[in-house]
């Protein structure tokens, strides 16, 4: 991948480096809550830019209504005892493991990533309601690199929208019934915005 990408200048000459995980709790409805700790990992650019070469990325399609349509961002999945794609994401789970495994009753097992190349590209309304994040509650913590995309949220059904800007480090922890019980989405834009990686940590059977 070779898209343009204009760094932070908080990040410029700075060495990648996790910092302390001290999040503020954001309490939603029906036992959903968020956490974010913003510029997590401080030097990020350092980061985003040897995934965004050399991970595999690789294009979806699905099929919607009568037609297949190319899934708007670009994939890649690090399964249960998989090597990671930098070890500074190893660091950041065990980490986040570390943290949340008292709440959670489990550690961080899987790393999904998701590759937004501009505004363009989005994810659509869900909640990662495949497996057993559909029947018990369960955390989704991600890290987001690159530019800065809005992640909005919404209770299931429809209602009132909260969002945080992320990126360039930026940590948002979902948890509680947030998968079950809120949506979340990355809607597209308009407005001129540089590629940001996501990196999506999940315990097992959690998709």
């Amino acid at each position: 991948m070779t898209d343009y990408y204009q760094g932070s200048l908080l990040d410029a000459g700075v060495a990648p480096e996790i910092q302390p995980l001290a999040p503020e709790r954001t309490v939603l409805s029906n036992g959903a809550w968020v956490d974010v700790r913003p510029g997590w990992i401080s030097g990020s650019d350092d980061v985003f830019l040897p995934l965004q070469t050399e991970v595999p990325w690789r294009a979806d399609s699905r099929e919607m209504y009568d037609r297949v349509v190319d899934v708007p961002r670009l994939l890649a999945h690090y399964g249960v005892g998989a090597t990671l794609p930098h070890p500074l994401l190893l660091t950041a789970r065990e980490m986040l493991s570390d943290h949340y495994e008292p709440e959670l009753g489990e550690r961080f097992a899987t790393a999904g990533l998701c590759y937004y190349r501009d505004g363009r590209d989005s994810v659509a309304w869900h909640g990662d309601r495949i497996g057993r994040g559909r029947s018990g509650d369960t955390m989704v913590a991600i890290v987001s690199l690159g530019a800065a995309r809005r992640l909005s949220l919404r209770p299931r059904g429809g209602g009132p929208q909260i969002g945080f800007a992320l990126g360039h480090g930026d940590l948002v922890v979902m948890g509680g019934s947030c998968q079950r019980t809120w949506d979340h989405a990355i809607l597209k834009t308009a407005r001129p915005v540089g590629p940001r990686i996501s990196v999506q940590f999940r315990p097992r059977g959690v998709l």
